[in-house]
């Protein structure tokens, strides 16, 4: 983005939080209106005109913005962006219930991620003492396809080969000794094939681990419940305390996370 003479001498412009501010200044214009011209920028934020219009064209570019004619609107990528954040927020809210009653049944570290990209992104983390272990923390990243999260949800989002495939048609993924040596987790993504964009996870000691339904049924039974949850839109008695499954199960979180 170009800046005059007079904005360099100014020495505020150059700065990365001024150019911030100035697109903030721009994409706030927008609120309540569908399109804007440049005049009517000019007017809604005060900037100098060759500045507004420097700053329009490049957010075209970036696609944060589109234009038609000689009118400005929000872009497909602040549409993107935006249902991604109101995706992460609902199933957060939708999840936290259905998370500790995973962590109640197995007692092992239980974890909420989402796609973005080539990686996955933890949204949640719970696991007691045994959370310092698993070198995860919420808002970090890992690569997707060194997580049974990963896994999961690369599979139900197109992915290919003999491993994609038995993925879907298990609704679960797994994996041993590679994001921590001597652990193992198990993974269900929330929503059908082509859905999913979230997944929930339980990991913990390969001794402790039972790669069988003992285990792999409360993950999936969690993310189910979670799904219709985010799906339903409305507050639904939760899958697992209806089925009472895993509340049936023994009660670890004494011997594993807390002891």
């Amino acid at each position: 983005m170009t800046i005059t003479t007079q904005e360099t001498q100014t020495g505020t412009a150059a700065t990365p939080s001024a150019i911030l501010d100035r697109i903030s200044l721009v994409l706030d214009a927008f609120d309540g209106r569908e399109s804007l011209a440049l005049a009517e920028v000019v007017l809604r934020t005060g900037l100098p005109r060759s500045s507004a219009h420097r700053m329009l064209d490049r957010l075209v570019q970036l696609r944060w913005l589109r234009r038609e004619g000689r009118s400005y609107s929000l872009g497909i990528r602040l549409v993107e962006l935006g249902s991604l954040a109101v995706h992460q927020d609902r199933v957060h809210a939708a999840s936290g219930e259905h998370l500790h009653h995973l962590y109640r049944a197995t007692g092992l570290v239980v974890h909420l991620a989402v796609l973005d990209g080539d990686d996955v992104v933890y949204l949640d983390k719970i696991g007691g003492r045994l959370a310092a272990h698993v070198p995860t923390r919420v808002g970090g990243r890992r690569p997707a396809s060194s997580t049974a999260l990963g896994k999961a949800l690369l599979a139900f989002n197109g992915g290919r080969g003999p491993e994609a495939t038995r993925i879907r048609e298990l609704g679960y993924a797994t994996e041993r000794n590679s994001a921590v040596p001597g652990f193992g987790c198990i993974a269900a993504p929330i929503g059908s094939v082509g859905d999913a964009t979230t997944a929930v996870s339980i990991c913990g000691p390969l001794t402790k681990m039972n790669f069988d339904s003992r285990m792999i049924s409360p993950i999936q039974l969690a993310a189910n419940a979670i799904w219709r949850n985010v799906s339903g839109g409305v507050r639904i008695t939760p899958t697992l305390q209806r089925r009472n499954i895993l509340r049936a199960l023994p009660s670890a979180p004494s011997v594993l996370a807390e002891g």
